[in-house]
C-alpha cells in the first residue's frame, strides 16, 4: 500500500473506480493515490488516505475511473501523416507503393511534425508510453515527441537488402550493412546515455526480407551491448512469409531461430503467420509479441483468421498491443483493445476467449513487460512512476457503470480521457495537453503534408472514390 515514508506532494482522492492492474488485479471504489516526486507513495481509501497526506496538492477523481497509463508497444511516429495515403492496399502495394515512398519523402522538419502529431494523440487516448520502430530521422522524432511529455523508447530504422521478392526500396533508403549498424549504434549511444527518464532506445531492423543475416546479428549484438531492446516486424502477413520461403527456406521466426537471436530481449510485431514449429520456438524462448489489431484489420493481413496469440499467451508468451501507424485509422489503444478481443471472438466463434480483463494487460503490464519498463510502469503500486490515465465516465458509453473493465474495453474510445498523468506530471488536463501548443501543431500539419506531398503521387495514394469540386 505504501513505498517508505514521506509526505505526498500530490493527492489524487476521491476516485469512483481504481483499477490498478497490480499483482492482485485489484479494483478499489473511493480511492487515492499519494504521489512524491513523480511515484506513487501509497494508494488507499479516499479517506484515511486524505489524513495521512494532508497538506498535499488535491486533485479530484470523482466521476472518473484511473488506470495505469498504456503502453503501446509499436506506433510508427513519422508515418502520422499518412493518414488516408495507404487505403484498400495489399502488403506489398502498401508497401512499396505507398509507405516507403511516403517515408523516403519526408524530411526532418517533417518528421518532428509528425512525431509530434502522434504523441499527441497517444496522450489523449490515455497512452504514456510506446515504442517507435525508427525511422530515417530519429533526432527530430525525440524532439517532437519529448515535447509533449510522453515516454518514448527510439530506435532508427534499419534495412540493407535493397530487393526482396515484394520490391525494391526507394533510393533514399538504402544503406549498406556497415552503415545501417553503424547509424544504429549512433543514437544507441547518444541516447542510451541521456539523463531524461522518459527516453530510451531499442536496435530495430524493419523486416527479415530487407535484412540480411549480418544486420540482424549486429544489430542483436549492439542491443546486447547497451542492454536493449532488438525490435522487429515478422509474419504479418501471407507475403511476408512466403518471401521468407523462397529466399532463405525458412519461415521468418525460424530464420531468427537459427540466427540464435530470438530471447526474452526481442519484441516482434504482429507474428500472425506462423508455422506450428514456430510456435513452439516463441514458448521457448519467450520473446515479447505484439498484437496490432487495426493494422491487421484496415489492410487485410490476416493475423487474427491465421493467429494463435491466445494459445500462446496460455504458454506463458508475454503479447502487448500496438496501434502501428495512422494510416490504417485509429491510434487508440482503447479501440485496439477492443479489437483485439472482439476479433479473436468472432474469427473462433468463443465469446469466452480473450475477456476484457486480458485486453487491458495487454494495455498496461504486458506492454510493460515488453518494454523492460516494468518495475517503473504498467500498474498502479507504491514505488512505481505516477503515470495515471482518468476517464470521464459522465459520457453515455459509460453508463450504466457496473464493471468499469467491461465498459472500458467494450463501450468506451480514448476520447473519454480527460487527465493524462506521466511520472506524476499533468500532461493532458481538461483533454488538452499542456505542454504544448496544440493549435500551432494543427497548423503546422498541412504545411508540412504540403512539403513532401511535391514528391509523390498524392493522387495516386489517395484512394478518394467519389468527385471533388
Amino acid at each position: 500500500m505504501s513505498a517508505g515514508d514521506g509526505h505526498a506532494d500530490l493527492l489524487v482522492r476521491d476516485i469512483d473506480w481504481l483499477i490498478t492492474v497490480d499483482p492482485g488485479r485489484r479494483i478499489l471504489r473511493d480511492a487515492a493515490i499519494a504521489v512524491k516526486d513523480g511515484r506513487i507513495l501509497a494508494i488507499g481509501k479516499s479517506a484515511e488516505m486524505a489524513t495521512t497526506h494532508a497538506g498535499a496538492k488535491e486533485f479530484s477523481g470523482r466521476g472518473m475511473v484511473v488506470t495505469p497509463g498504456f503502453v503501446d508497444c509499436h506506433l510508427h511516429s513519422s508515418f502520422q501523416l499518412s493518414r488516408g495515403l495507404a487505403d484498400e492496399a495489399n502488403a506489398q502495394s502498401f508497401l512499396f507503393d505507398r509507405m516507403y515512398p511516403y517515408e523516403a519523402a519526408l524530411e526532418a522538419e517533417d518528421v518532428r511534425v509528425s512525431a509530434t502529431l502522434a504523441a499527441s494523440e497517444l496522450l489523449r487516448h490515455g497512452v504514456t508510453c510506446f515504442i517507435d520502430p525508427g525511422n530515417y530521422h530519429p533526432e527530430a522524432s525525440v524532439e517532437g515527441v519529448m515535447a509533449t511529455g510522453i515516454r518514448m523508447l527510439v530506435s532508427r530504422s534499419s534495412f540493407d537488402l535493397t530487393k526482396s521478392v515484394l520490391g525494391i526500396l526507394p533510393e533514399r533508403m538504402i544503406e549498406t550493412t556497415a552503415q545501417a549498424l553503424e547509424r544504429a549504434e549512433n543514437v544507441l549511444a547518444q541516447h542510451g546515455k541521456t539523463k531524461n527518464p522518459r527516453l530510451r532506445t531499442t536496435a530495430s531492423f524493419r523486416g527479415l526480407n530487407n535484412a540480411s543475416d549480418e544486420l540482424i546479428l549486429g544489430l542483436k549484438a549492439l542491443a546486447d551491448k547497451y542492454g536493449t531492446l532488438l525490435q522487429t516486424h515478422a509474419c504479418f502477413s501471407y507475403s511476408t512469409h512466403d518471401s521468407s520461403l523462397a529466399r532463405c527456406g525458412m519461415a521468418e521466426i525460424e530464420r531468427l531461430e537459427h540466427l540464435g537471436v530470438i530471447d526474452e530481449r526481442m519484441l516482434i510485431v504482429h507474428s500472425g503467420w506462423l508455422e506450428p514449429q514456430e510456435v513452439a520456438i516463441l514458448a521457448k524462448r519467450k520473446a515479447s509479441l505484439v498484437c496490432a489489431p487495426s493494422s491487421s484489420l484496415h489492410n487485410g493481413y490476416g493475423n487474427f483468421l491465421m493467429g494463435k496469440l491466445p494459445e500462446l499467451m496460455a504458454l506463458g508468451v508475454n503479447v502487448a498491443l500496438g496501434s502501428d501507424h495512422a494510416s490504417s485509422g485509429i491510434v487508440d489503444m482503447v479501440q485496439e483493445m477492443r479489437s483485439a478481443c472482439c476479433t479473436y471472438k468472432e474469427v473462433r466463434a468463443n465469446p469466452r476467449l480473450m475477456p476484457p480483463e486480458t485486453g487491458l494487460e495487454m494495455a498496461t503490464i504486458n506492454g510493460a513487460h515488453a518494454a523492460h519498463w516494468a518495475d517503473r510502469i504498467g500498474s498502479i503500486e507504491a514505488g512505481k512512476d505516477a503515470d495515471l490515465v482518468m476517464f470521464d465516465t459522465a459520457r453515455p458509453e459509460w453508463q450504466p457503470l457496473i464493471n468499469p473493465v467491461s465498459n472500458l474495453v467494450y463501450s468506451a474510445t480514448g476520447d473519454s480521457v480527460r487527465h493524462v498523468f506521466v511520472a506524476g506530471e499533468q500532461v493532458v488536463r481538461d483533454y488538452r495537453l499542456t505542454r504544448i501548443d496544440e493549435n500551432a501543431l494543427y497548423r503546422e500539419v498541412p504545411q508540412a503534408v504540403a512539403r513532401f506531398s511535391k514528391k509523390l503521387p498524392i493522387d495516386k495514394m489517395n484512394q478518394l472514390r467519389w468527385p471533388v469540386s
